[in-house]
């Protein structure tokens, strides 16, 4: 399968010079980018000012080379970057700051090419300043609770699990592949149009997985692949932006995919279109308002512990939210989604609230979640 592996940049040459000559090394290219086989490496940049652009054409003058104008954020540059490449089966999305050890890709596209149900795939993420523990971005998969928080096989909220085979080595369905390496056919990419542009960064992955799922399509981690992520390059961890994307996102994403997911399950469970589509629309409204409420609550912690622009970072969040949703999907428009997708089938959903589950009845790994995702 041709696969272009295509790394977002924005202004991390550092991790273009670390990092760079191993991915090259792995996809068979010669050492100055030149592609060699099926793979061809290719650096978009995002409007970055700290002479990336430049370094890659002294340092790596064969690697393909797409310079954006600005920084388009996370999805903006994914979507015009991947707009501009044809000719291939398969993108995989690759951060700048990971390390790849030798036979990594072969495994993902061989799984690619056996299982043509399964439109995504991903690697194992383990933390590259410790090797043998899964990294928070995505470790062994992911999945979402009931009001979308996120969480993986091995890193439940801000915990994280060494490696030590708990999760086999067997490919695995998830929820959701992280987008730090994100194998996606050429095709379900075009026809999902890409990434939500709206989300410039965080959460776009899982929002993308769920729409593919909801046509139909598996996603999957591939474990005998296994890749180490810095992680951290663009916003630290405790940013106030990065918070507001994220609370901001995990609206947008339930306002995308929740109540077409509901619509489906009350299908399956017996109910007419119409009745599910009703049913569903309702149900959906009620748990994002949900979800808006547990962000209130976390908003005021923030407030009483004196983090007050982590707090305006969620008052924002929602501000934000309300004007990029448009409106929701009507029961109408339910029904007529439900006449051509009613036998999807959508799985990996926790039924319970993860951070009630985690911090109050002390469920801190993914073994003590697994009996509770449908």
């Amino acid at each position: 399968m041709k696969t272009a592996i295509v790394i977002l940049n924005w202004n991390t040459k550092g991790f273009l010079e670390q990092f760079l000559p191993g991915v090259l090394s792995s996809a068979g290219c010669a050492e100055d980018g030149t592609p060699g086989g099926d793979y061809t490496v290719v650096v978009a940049d995002n409007g970055s000012t700290d002479g990336s652009a430049e370094f890659m054409k002294e340092r790596f003058p064969g690697a393909s080379l797409i310079t954006l104008d600005k920084n388009y954020g996370f999805t903006g540059g994914y979507n015009r970057a991947l707009a501009q490449l044809s000719g291939f089966d398969c993108f995989l999305l690759l951060n700048s700051d990971i390390e790849v050890p030798k036979g990594w890709l072969e495994p993902l596209t061989e799984f690619m090419e056996k299982n043509p149900d399964c439109g995504i795939c991903a690697p194992v993420l383990h933390a590259w300043q410790d090797k043998d523990r899964f990294e928070y971005a995505g470790a062994a998969g992911g999945f979402i609770d009931r009001y979308g928080f996120p969480f993986c096989r091995g890193r439940v909220l801000k915990w994280t699990e060494k490696d030590e085979g708990q999760y086999g080595h067997s490919p695995a369905d998830v929820f959701w592949a992280t987008g730090a390496s994100l194998m996606v056919r050429c095709s379900l990419w075009q026809a999902l149009g890409g990434l939500d542009d709206r989300f410039f960064a965080h959460m776009e992955e899982i929002d993308f997985c769920w729409r593919a799922h909801l046509e139909g399509w598996r996603a999957c981690v591939v474990p005998v692949s296994t890749i180490y992520h810095l992680g951290g390059g663009t916003l630290p961890a405790e940013s106030p932006g990065k918070l507001k994307l994220n609370y901001r996102n995990n609206l947008l994403m339930l306002h995308n995919n929740l109540a077409k997911t509901l619509a489906v399950k009350y299908l399956r469970e017996g109910l007419s279109a119409s009745k599910a589509s009703t049913k569903a629309r309702c149900r959906a409204g009620r748990r994002i308002f949900t979800r808006m409420v547990l962000d209130g609550i976390s908003a005021a912690i923030f407030l009483l512990t004196g983090r007050t622009s982590s707090f305006k970072a969620v008052t924002s969040a929602h501000k934000e939210y309300k004007k990029l949703r448009g409106k929701a999907a009507s029961a109408k428009e339910l029904e007529a989604f439900l006449s051509t997708h009613g036998n999807a089938c959508i799985s990996g959903i926790y039924n319970h609230c993860l951070p009630i589950s985690a911090l109050v009845f002390g469920k801190k790994s993914f073994g003590k979640l697994q009996r509770g995702i449908k």
